[in-house]
């Protein structure tokens, strides 16, 4: 089984952690995140550390152990910086703009694709084409990126459609290339 569990969760001076038997609230100068425990775990706050504690040795203990060890840290760590992923519209003429609190979209349909907002997550755009999410919640910013993308996911034959900044698509090769 990993280790992961075992590990201490430093926690900075200018973080609050509150825990309520299994209900942990950890607050920062970016936001406030609840996570509750499930029944098999505790958990122990004392010198700026969090420690995760099993109540038994079952294997699904160990299991949500290194879990919740890893979802307390991610939010221990974007209490104080917010997570945020990068994203990037590529095509001729596709586009994104902030209208309101939501994104529209102009990514080869007859029509804008709007991406309602989503609460606790900000939106930010750098020029036309480049999409910032942030938000406390690792969780919430990765999901929220997904349905993102899924608005027009990356051609494999161009790569025309939206794309985390650094991700690697295989670009598939025509029918010329077959042949050839």
């Amino acid at each position: 089984m990993s280790k992961i569990g075992n590990k201490l969760i430093p926690v900075s001076s200018t973080i609050s952690v509150s825990i309520n038997g299994l209900e942990i609230n950890v607050k920062g100068k970016e936001g406030e995140m609840k996570i509750v425990l499930p029944t098999t775990l505790s958990a122990l706050y004392e010198n700026g550390f969090i420690t995760v504690k099993r109540l038994n040795e079952k294997p699904e203990t160990k299991a949500l152990h290194g879990l919740f060890r890893s979802l307390l840290s991610n939010a221990v760590i974007g209490v104080e910086t917010p997570w945020e992923k990068r994203m990037e519209v590529v095509g001729t003429g596709f586009n994104v703009k902030v209208q309101g609190e939501d994104l529209v979209f102009k990514v080869g349909f007859s029509h804008p694709v709007v991406f309602k907002k989503v609460p606790k997550v900000t939106y930010s755009v750098i020029g036309n084409n480049k999409i910032i999410l942030k938000s406390v919640d690792k969780q919430l910013v990765g999901e929220v990126a997904y349905k993102v993308k899924l608005v027009r996911k990356p051609d494999a034959y161009k790569g025309k459609g939206i794309k985390y900044e650094n991700e690697k698509l295989r670009i598939k090769p025509g029918k010329k290339a077959k042949t050839a």
